[in-house]
């Protein structure tokens, strides 16, 4: 039998109607090594508090789904030996075996609709990689964006990926992608990948709006929305400098017979050690503000809900 839990300020917010923000594990498991994965965590979750929400880090620790952790938990999660990544496919398999791992965002949206959270921050989504039309590599996030009602902030989709298909997909499967507070949309490291977003707002009371619109039409089976939110100017590494950077990492790839499941994390290490670490500094910053503007837009939709 599969058991879930939530934390005790996350049951609090539940219970009281308070603004709640999802956030994935995968930052603390697979993200950067402890400390520093403690460190952001924490930093994240304060942020998410600070703006007047309550952060719900999600995660599966011996098998127990966790919607929110502790700090104790945090920690120990942040130093498990060998942690599974989750999504759709094993998170089920995960829990029944007694395992420990970070939730990628098909899983967390999965966990955070079933909990009743309606906003999810995380850093990209994941999407189309190159070369798909012959591998049929397409990440499970994009299915789970089409399914299931949850707001997705992100700084667009990975930039390693195939973004043009990535955006046709999402398209296809009926998911809106609104970039905030300009046109184009981004690209993770990068504050424009030379696309433009389907649609575009410019403040969170304006998606507070469009995420109600989305509710009362429920029964058509609208799945979720992705809010493009690009990385800080200060923070950004140029889309002409990371493109080189990505054609490098992506040709050292090949020629190393890297595939399948390791392409991802192989790529953002070499990226890391190509840039000096830069990649990873400008990583850090989009997640803090996608948390931000991710707190920003739960205290919106729970007023907007409250005056409904």
């Amino acid at each position: 039998m599969i058991s879930t839990t939530r934390s005790r300020e996350v049951a609090e917010a539940l219970e009281t109607g308070k603004p709640v923000v999802a956030l994935e594990s995968t930052i603390i498991t697979h993200g950067m090594p402890f400390p520093d994965n403690l460190a952001m965590a924490r930093s994240v979750e304060a942020l998410i508090r600070a703006e007047g929400a309550v952060p719900a880090t999600i995660a599966v620790i011996d098998g127990v789904l966790h919607i929110g952790i502790e700090d104790a938990q945090a920690e120990a999660l942040a130093q498990a030996k060998d942690p599974l990544k989750l999504s759709r496919a094993d998170l089920a398999f995960a829990m029944a075996r007694g395992l420990t791992g970070g939730t990628t965002v098909a899983a967390t949206m999965m966990a955070a609709h079933m909990a009743g959270i309606a906003v999810f921050a995380t850093g990209g989504i994941g999407g189309v990689h190159r070369g798909a039309e012959t591998s049929f590599d397409v990440s499970a996030d994009l299915e789970e964006l089409a399914r299931t009602p949850v707001t997705v902030v992100c700084a667009g989709a990975k930039a390693i990926l195939d973004l043009p298909k990535t955006l046709e997909i999402l398209e296809t499967r009926g998911v809106p992608v609104i970039a905030f507070g300009q046109d184009g949309f981004p690209a993770f490291w990068s504050r424009d990948s030379g696309l433009t977003a389907p649609l575009r707002l410019d403040d969170v009371a304006a998606i507070a709006e469009f995420m109600a619109a989305r509710t009362q039409l429920a029964a058509f089976g609208h799945g979720g929305m992705l809010i493009a939110n690009p990385v800080p100017a200060a923070d950004e590494i140029p889309l002409g400098e990371m493109s080189a950077v990505i054609e490098r990492a992506v040709r050292e790839a090949e020629e190393a017979g890297v595939s399948g499941k390791q392409v991802t994390p192989w790529l953002l290490a070499r990226i890391l050690d190509i840039t000096g670490g830069k990649s990873l500094k400008t990583n850090v910053a989009l997640v803090e503000n996608n948390a931000r503007l991710a707190a920003q837009i739960a205290v919106a939709h729970t007023a907007k809900q409250a005056g409904a």
